[in-house]
């Protein structure tokens, strides 16, 4: 074996340098969560509280009790663990994000540097806006829908303002709601995640566009698809109820038309940066 061949073997190979940069910055991430969940954990029922907030508004209009019920003995622990879990993700994800930017930072060039970073930034204001608009417009009408299924039974307030034969009448098919918090937790979390995540369509869309992937002319031809694969996406991640599978559509074709202005624009600055070069082609 020549000199050559021995230098190389005695350097530390760069693969292995970059996988235990990598493990580093993944167990602190998985540190730093552990904490963000063991703080969540001893305020998860403050944070419940706050969740529950549009469910016990639309009750209250009914002039009824925000009571919710423990189905399962050890559901009101798993509950707990849940919000921790969210939690924890929530209050760790900035240290989270800086660990993987400064794992990637390294091997990027400064243009792609200023490239990406805006999206870094835009993609967890985008997630909190689209979570912040399921929480306050989205929840509360989903869940008047939802309770205006109720049948009002003698005894029950829904019943008190009825004549007392209609009363009667349907004293034997009273209905009212009795809600499990797990079962209202899973619902909750469900429409935040999925609005937040439908609102990261933009950030994509342009992200693509930047790195040529995808064209404004490609994204506005393909709008038949594009409405279509939202009527499913807002079948899929919401409940059966027309009304909110129509706020998700709206609201995520619009994110796509905005999509398509900022890829448009995208490419016109890539057009004038190489105009500016003397690299453009007409053709």
């Amino acid at each position: 074996m020549s000199t050559r061949d021995d230098d190389l073997d005695d350097k530390p190979a760069p693969l292995i340098e970059h996988l235990t940069e990598l493990r580093s910055r993944i167990i602190k991430s998985v540190i730093a969560f552990i904490i963000g969940m063991v703080i969540s954990f001893t305020v998860w029922s403050p944070i419940f509280n706050f969740l529950t907030q549009p469910l016990c508004s639309a009750l209250e209009s009914r002039g009824q009790s925000c009571n919710l019920i423990l189905i399962r003995l050890q559901e009101g622990f798993f509950v707990a663990i849940r919000i921790s879990l969210l939690g924890g993700f929530v209050l760790a994800f900035p240290y989270i994000a800086t660990q993987m930017w400064r794992f990637v930072a390294p091997g990027l060039y400064r243009q792609e540097k200023n490239a990406f970073l805006p999206f870094i930034i835009a993609s967890p204001v985008m997630f909190f806006l689209g979570a912040s608009f399921a929480f306050y417009i989205v929840t509360p009408l989903a869940f008047d829908f939802f309770l205006g299924f109720q049948q009002p039974g003698i005894d029950s307030p829904l019943g008190e303002d009825l004549p007392e034969g209609e009363a009667s009448a349907l004293a034997a098919a009273g209905v009212t709601f009795s809600g499990s918090i797990e079962e209202y937790l899973s619902l909750t979390t469900r429409f935040i995640i999925a609005f937040g995540m439908c609102f990261q369509l933009p950030v994509l869309l342009t992200l693509m566009g930047k790195a040529e992937l995808v064209s404004s002319e490609g994204l506005g031809g393909g709008r038949k698809y594009a409405v279509v694969g939202i009527l499913a996406l807002a079948a899929l991640v919401t409940p059966p109820d027309v009304i909110t599978q129509i706020i998700l559509f709206v609201v995520v074709y619009g994110l796509y038309e905005l999509s398509i202005m900022l890829v448009r624009r995208v490419e016109r600055k890539r057009e004038a940066e190489l105009r500016a070069q003397g690299l453009w082609d007409d053709d």
